[in-house]
């Protein structure tokens, strides 16, 4: 295994036990996965493993081109087929998925995180989008890979950026995240259970609430995140 390799297997298995101390999780749900595009592949956590005894060792090594494991004594997540249509479509370095409250409950409804003001707008550039249900040759197929390609899908046919929104809701099933790795993928996840959460305190105590003017939330996601961003400390 080459320095590179095994690096990436370090850093996805810190993600992933960042993810485990988040709260995000319960039990073995949820994996963290990480991506070296010049290398071909991505590191993911093994399927069922629980956090506590989670070791870089245990982290697998998964071909970007084939989706097979290329390093690894253990099957890699179950939702492994679904990273891999992220990383396909979408230009990130990590990929998250949980089964947080708050963000799961809207899942389930299939209702999306509105964006209703300047707090979400810090994080993602407009609502974070629900998927539409798959039809049951999807399910009853190759059921993870078309839970990544309908969320491409929902992206794509809604015109979204997977970089200003690096969220999505998988109706009932969950969110997954993105970012520039693994561990700032977390840190979206944990910002999405919070939106999640505001979300659901406002369609209980104003459903009809006004929406924010489109320029307010461009100002706020820019100054964090716009060519020209001038939040925090270079």
């Amino acid at each position: 295994m080459s320095p590179r390799a095994a690096a990436l297997k370090e850093s996805v298995c810190a993600a992933n036990l960042e993810l485990a101390a988040s709260g995000l999780v319960t039990g073995t749900f949820g994996n963290v996965s990480g991506v070296d595009r010049d290398a071909g592949l991505f590191a993911i956590k093994p399927s069922g493993v629980p956090y506590a005894e989670l070791t870089p060792y245990h982290v697998v090594l998964v071909s970007l081109e084939t989706g097979e494991v290329i390093d690894g004594d253990l099957r890699p997540s179950s939702d492994t087929p679904t990273h891999l249509e992220i990383y396909r479509a979408f230009p990130c370095g990590g990929v998250a998925h949980t089964h947080s409250e708050f963000a799961t409950a809207l899942a389930q409804a299939r209702l999306p995180v509105r964006c209703m003001g300047t707090t979400h707008a810090d994080y993602f550039r407009g609502d974070v989008p629900v998927t539409r249900e798959l039809a049951r040759d999807e399910v009853e197929g190759e059921y993870e890979r078309n839970t990544g390609l309908v969320i491409v899908e929902t992206f794509t046919e809604n015109g979204i950026s997977p970089a200003d929104v690096s969220a999505v809701l998988v109706a009932n099933h969950g969110p997954f995240t993105w970012g520039g790795d693994g561990h700032e993928a977390v840190a979206r996840s944990e910002m999405l259970e919070v939106l999640a959460r505001m979300e659901c305190t406002i369609r209980a105590i104003a459903p009809d609430a006004p929406r924010p003017a489109a320029h307010l939330v461009d100002r706020h996601f820019l100054r964090k995140h716009g060519r020209e961003a001038y939040y925090g400390q270079d």
